[in-house]
Parts: structure tokens; C-alpha cells; sequence
């Protein structure tokens, strides 16, 4: 928590407590600075023209924190955040509580991009404040967030310019799959539009996977289709199907078929985690989860740097003819509900398609 001491190094709040109080400051769970004071200290910094960059830092899946573990855990977390990132801030910084589970960062020292690289990288490494399980009484939750950031005066020149940009590699963050960091570049988010991030919901991407599906006639162009889909809109850099006799093969045609017959075990009631509430999904942020239960498949992934993955059954009227997979290299992502709900969609869609084609062979014979 923000002490007198910690704010009187800056100028803006040595001359502010001379007469207000710093509880007035200070936002209760989290110990960081309140909305309203750390928007004015961001103005303040605008006004008086004096350089620095602002990250917009937004906690992935904390309603499903909160819905798992209750309340209690979720605000534990949050002051936990807090703390975290007081102390990574040191006196050139300060961090405020923008919303919910939203912060803004105040950064007077590290202006060029070479620099903030190096900040986020190793606030996202090492277990400093990102990626990391945050030790409660009764649970150790992973935490990660993505983040946007923009520098003032060198990105944008006013205080609503600079919250766009910020707000604009923030949503980026978001469709790259979360957990990451993105870096203001006018060469390469320029031209980003916020609408056009978040302008394909899940039924034009649903719409859109069916129509690459329907268009072509056989089984390799037909998951090369879908792939198109999950790449431009999930930004999926490769889908896996797993045949019915479960060797396990990419949409690419990069890699060799591999023999992964114990996915079969991840489905498995008894396997199942909070995140994995249904025999037709599996999900998880770090592939060692999997080690002792389907050490063919973890094997698999090991080999080609694979982290996170999401798999949902080929299953169709009691019978599973595979699965598909999405699975990320080096990307610790957090999977989102709606993109669970496109793969297992994905997966029936499959499914009915070799069904169909069963009952052909079968009644040709």
C-alpha cells in the first residue's frame, strides 16, 4: 500500500497532502492509487509537459477466478496485484486502480521502446508480478494480464490521444490471445481500429467456419478451411486433428503423424480440473498438467515447444471419431469461453461430416 512517504518524491502529491488526506488516495483492497487520482496525476503530467509512458494492464479471466473461488479469493488477488506492482514500480513509477481488475501504470522513467521492452519483459518473467501463482490461504490461483502501452509526448501529445493508443494495443493484446504485452508503434498500430478488433463476434466467426467447411468435398481441405477461420479470427497459429485411430496430425502438413493414443485419458472424469468442466473440452495453460496422464501426447507437445492447448472431442451420436487441437508455441494463452465454444462446434461440425461418411461406406458394402 501507498504510503506518504512513497508519493511525497513526486511533486504532484507533496504539494496535494499538504492538506488532504492520503486515505483519500489510496484504494482500499489494492493499495494502489483510486481512479480519480490517478487520471489527474496523468493530466497533472500532460500539463506540466513532463515525459512518461502509460500501460493499461487488464487481469485475464478474473470472473472466472471469482467464480471458482468466491470473492474472497478474487479480491485477495487483487491486493496481491496491487502490491506486486507497487513494488515493481519502485519511485519512478505509480499504479492505479482503473476499473474492477484494471490498473494504470505511470512509468517517468523508461521512455524509449528498447527500455519498456526490458520492463515488461521481466515483469512478465522471473515470477515478478505477471505469470505467476499468487500463494492465498486456500488456493495458489495463476495470474496473468495483458497490457498496452503508449508514451507521452512521443506517441500522442494530449491525454485523450495517449489513453486511444493505450486502450488500442490493450484490445490488440486481447486478440493475440491474452497474456501478453504490446508496445505502442506507429508503424504497426496506426492504422488499428478498436471496432474492426472486436467487430467478428461469434456468430460471423461461426458463419464464416461453416462456409469454409461447406465449400470444399473432402477431409484435408475441409480442416484447411476451418483453419483459415480459427487463424484470422483466433489468431491460432496451427490446428491438430487427431484420426480416429488417434495418430495426431497438423492442418500445415509440417509435421510427421504421431501416435498420441492416450488422449483418450485427458476426457476422463477424474482428470478434469476447474477449467475442464465437461468430457468434450479440454483446456490448460502449461502442458505438464498432462505429463503422467497422456505422456504420449505430452511427449508430442514437449517435442514441438508446445504450452497451451485446447482440444475438444470429434464426437457425434456416442461415438468419438477424434479430436481437434488448437496449441500455441511459447504463448502461455489464456483460452477464452467463446473460443471454446468455436472449437466445439468445430469438433461437432467434423463429426457429422464422418458420420455422414461412415454411413456412405457402410451402405456401400
Amino acid at each position: 500500500m501507498y504510503t506518504k512517504e512513497m508519493l511525497d518524491v513526486h511533486p504532484y502529491f507533496r504539494e496535494r497532502l499538504k492538506n488532504e488526506k492520503i486515505s483519500e488516495f489510496i484504494d482500499s483492497l489494492t493499495g494502489v492509487l483510486v481512479r480519480s487520482v490517478i487520471i489527474d496525476f496523468v493530466q497533472y503530467l500532460i500539463e506540466q509537459k513532463i515525459p512518461f509512458s502509460l500501460a493499461m494492464l487488464d487481469l485475464d479471466n478474473f470472473k472466472f477466478i471469482n467464480d471458482t473461488y468466491g470473492h474472497k479469493i478474487g479480491d485477495g488477488v487483487l491486493s496481491s496485484v496491487g502490491a506486486d506492482l507497487i513494488r515493481y514500480h519502485g519511485d519512478f513509477g505509480l499504479v492505479g486502480r482503473f476499473g474492477g481488475d484494471e490498473f494504470l501504470l505511470v512509468n517517468l522513467r523508461d521512455l524509449e521502446y528498447a527500455q519498456k521492452k526490458h520492463f515488461f519483459q521481466i515483469m512478465y518473467a522471473d515470477f515478478n508480478v505477471m505469470r505467476k501463482n499468487v500463494q492465498l490461504e486456500t488456493c495458489n490461483p495463476f495470474i496473468t494480464g495483458t497490457l498496452g502501452c503508449a508514451t507521452f509526448p512521443t506517441d500522442a501529445d494530449t491525454y485523450d490521444g495517449l489513453f486511444q493508443l493505450a486502450d488500442k494495443t490493450l484490445y490488440r493484446g486481447k486478440t493475440k490471445g491474452r497474456n501478453c504485452y504490446i508496445i505502442y508503434l506507429e508503424s504497426k498500430h496506426k492504422n488499428l481500429e478498436i471496432q474492426k478488433l472486436v467487430k467478428h463476434g461469434l456468430f460471423m466467426t461461426m458463419h464464416n467456419l461453416v462456409d469454409q467447411f461447406d465449400a470444399y468435398d473432402n477431409l484435408k481441405e475441409k480442416l484447411a478451411g476451418m483453419f483459415k477461420v480459427l487463424e484470422e479470427d483466433l489468431r491460432v497459429t496451427n490446428l491438430f486433428y487427431v484420426s480416429e485411430d488417434r495418430m495426431i496430425r497438423d492442418v500445415k502438413g509440417e509435421i510427421e503423424p504421431t501416435d498420441v493414443s492416450d488422449i483418450d485419458e485427458l476426457m476422463k472424469e477424474e482428470n478434469l480440473t476447474p477449467e475442464n468442466d465437461t468430457r468434450d473440452l479440454y483446456v490448460t495453460n502449461t502442458i505438464e498438467n498432462m505429463r503422467s496422464i497422456s505422456p504420449k501426447l505430452y511427449q508430442f507437445l514437449k517435442s514441438g515447444d508446445y504450452e497451451t492447448i485446447l482440444c475438444t472431442r470429434v464426437f457425434y451420436q456416442k461415438h468419438c471419431f477424434g479430436y481437434l487441437m488448437c496449441a500455441e508455441q511459447h504463448n502461455l494463452r489464456i483460452w477464452q469461453e467463446d473460443e471454446s465454444a468455436i472449437l466445439f462446434s468445430s469438433g461437432r461440425i467434423l463429426a457429422g461430416f464422418l458420420f455422414g461418411e461412415k454411413q456412405k461406406k457402410s451402405r456401400g458394402n
